[in-house]
């Protein structure tokens, strides 16, 4: 009888039931592990998708606006007057430019220096804002000059001198189809490491520039001649669109070979969770936080919302800096991509097929 109150296993495990230690590697070892972590991933992700969203864009507040003032000032005093009170309005600075001539201001609203132009006569004052420069900062000056203005005494006249496309009154489409661009890109990315496996790195690096091409045709071809949303330029646009996508489809490829099967997580936190709510294309960069309209261009989403907006609206005056942001993206990662390409998750053994088609006709 004393037997069966010993040091040895008790009488469940006698029988065959695993210990506690056992049951947790049995679970880390089985198919529910994962799925368990992807199911905590997806629910976290989905809380920091609606945040990051709502943080940038369910209030937007200007923080500094930069302003272009023309002429000489009748009399300095009012436009003091008038400055302070759309800053104490707004809860933000105007950051004034001056300029000898309105045309210099124009040239400078066409480069993207400023976004609004102050001109001051004698007893008013006109306020001239683009609405392709950024379509909520517009808004927000149209409505606040006049009252300003009423609450002064002085008449303001506002005017839109570069209104967005009818078909976009919003100016929102820009940063649909980069969004559409940069999700459908890594997206594929995922595809193809999925269904086409056995691709080698090359040819993984050529199917993505390929569907990149196909793609951002795809998405120019159906906002311009099938919505008649958007007139774009064309080639300019699509070559824009195909270079985010190659560029988000190689970002994840990127992460794929240097933390495997989680490469989604740093992709869409970069890209989605970051990268498009700081991009400036459905909240301009002088509304977001401070942070996020920093750093937004230097993202892909960011750049390629600059690089589509100046093409669409400003042609005459693109830039290269987003351009460079999106070459130096795809540069690093395919060249991350290459470098650990030994760690790529997939491809066939081509020596192993050579060998074996070079000797089925000896057999």
């Amino acid at each position: 009888m004393g037997g069966t109150s010993g040091d040895g296993d008790s009488p469940a495990d006698a029988v065959g039931r695993p210990r506690a230690g056992e049951r947790r590697r049995a679970f880390r070892h089985s198919p529910f592990f994962p799925a368990t972590v992807l199911a905590l991933i997806v629910a976290a992700a989905a809380g920091l998708f609606a945040g990051s969203y709502t943080y940038a864009m369910a209030n937007p507040t200007p923080h500094s606006v930069p302003t272009a003032v023309t002429g000489v000032p009748a009399p300095e005093v009012e436009r003091g007057a008038f400055v302070q009170g759309m800053e104490k309005a707004l809860g933000a600075e105007l950051k004034l430019h001056h300029y000898a001539t309105y045309e210099a201001a124009r040239n400078a609203v066409e480069e993207q220096k400023v976004y609004a132009i102050l001109r001051e006569g004698p007893g008013a004052a006109e306020l001239d804002v683009s609405g392709a420069s950024g379509a909520t900062v517009a808004q927000l000056l149209s409505e606040t000059a006049p009252q300003v203005g009423r609450a002064m005494g002085v008449p303001v006249t506002v005017k839109d001198i570069n209104p967005l496309q009818k078909g976009d009154p919003r100016g929102l489409a820009l940063f649909y189809i980069t969004l559409a661009a940069v999700i459908v890109g890594f997206v594929g990315a995922i595809q193809l490491s999925v269904h086409a496996f056995d691709l080698n790195p090359a040819e993984r690096i050529a199917f993505t520039a390929g569907y990149a091409l196909l793609g951002g045709f795809t998405i120019a071809a159906v906002v311009d001649w099938g919505l008649g949303a958007l007139r774009l330029p064309f080639v300019e646009s699509w070559l824009i669109l195909a270079l985010t996508m190659f560029t988000s489809g190689m970002v994840f490829s990127m992460f794929n070979v240097l933390i495997g099967r989680w490469a989604m997580l740093p992709t869409w936190g970069l890209l989605v969770l970051l990268g498009n709510p700081s991009s400036g294309g459905a909240v301009s960069w002088p509304l977001l936080p401070s942070l996020l309209g920093s750093i937004g261009r230097w993202l892909p989403p960011g750049a390629s919302v600059n690089a589509q907006h100046t093409a669409v609206y400003f042609g005459e005056h693109q830039h290269l800096f987003p351009f460079a942001v999106l070459a130096v993206w795809a540069a690093v990662s395919c060249t991350v991509f290459w470098t650990w390409r030994h760690r790529h998750p997939g491809g066939r053994d081509t020596d192993a097929a050579a060998a074996a088609s070079g000797a089925a006709p000896a057999g």
